[in-house]
């Protein structure tokens, strides 16, 4: 019952929150799913939370986005969100790199781990660091730009960070800003989890369709609110926390913990 609750609380803020930004759902949910699943299954739950919730947004707010901009930037990231999800469903098979006991207690850090403890960090860092939130590129780069993100949402689910980065610049305004990341979000979405499927299939996922059910519901109101909000939130120490939460997560799963 607890990990309902904990979700489900994780699901409602971060949507309602990220809801402007137009990224952060996945950064913070995946740690959080993964403190109680393994972290490929983590990944892929968090990919469906992820995917139902931009769809509610679609509906919101979606006939706004820039079909331009989808195009360039999102049909070159909804291929390469392939290539990163079959690179996780690899590495997942691949034999643990270290083991070691602490406490009478075996742990193991396993390739998957290990690259997702990193992603984490990276993107969290992104997401919180002025500098890095700074960081934008000009509209002619939108091409690799959908590459990147797409690939680093298909391997470790978190790409939005990426994504505003290269938007931003492509003159759009607030509202066209926040649809056109939305549509793109979805593309991903469905192209990663296409191949997570695969890994589904030899998992007790339905053990876990009631908290992924609990945890979308918690995300919808989240989005609904945001909507209703619509107006740009300066969150500076949340962001602080959630950084130092993701790092502290991060070297969990790096070091076999979790």
């Amino acid at each position: 019952m607890h990990e309902i609750i904990i979700i489900c609380i994780a699901a409602f803020i971060t949507s309602l929150l990220t809801f402007f930004t137009g990224f952060g759902l996945g950064t913070i949910l995946t740690p959080v799913f993964a403190i109680f699943f393994p972290i490929d299954l983590a990944i892929a739950l968090t990919g469906i939370v992820h995917l139902l919730n931009n769809l509610f947004k679609l509906s919101l707010i979606g006939m706004k986005a820039d079909k331009q901009v989808v195009m360039r930037f999102g049909i070159p990231a909804f291929f390469a969100a392939i290539a990163g999800a079959y690179l996780l469903v690899f590495i997942t098979d691949l034999p643990a790199i270290y083991t070691y006991t602490l406490n009478n207690s075996v742990y193991s850090v396993t390739p998957v781990k290990l690259v997702v403890a990193v992603l984490l960090i990276f993107f969290a860092l992104m997401e919180s660091i002025p500098y890095f939130k700074s960081i934008q590129f000009d509209k002619d780069k939108l091409v690799p730009g959908g590459i990147l993100s797409g690939f680093f949402g298909g391997l470790s689910g978190n790409q939005g960070a990426l994504r505003s980065a290269f938007l931003i610049r492509s003159g759009l305004d607030k509202e066209a800003f926040i649809a056109t990341g939305i549509v793109i979000a979805c593309l991903v979405d469905l192209s990663r989890l296409g191949i997570y499927t695969t890994r589904f299939l030899q998992t007790n996922l339905q053990d876990a369709l009631g908290l992924v059910i609990a945890a979308t519901a918690a995300a919808f109101l989240g989005a609904y609110l945001g909507n209703r909000l619509l107006k740009k939130i300066t969150l500076a120490v949340i962001q602080v926390i959630v950084t130092v939460m993701l790092i502290i997560l991060s070297l969990a799963l790096a070091s076999g913990i979790l």
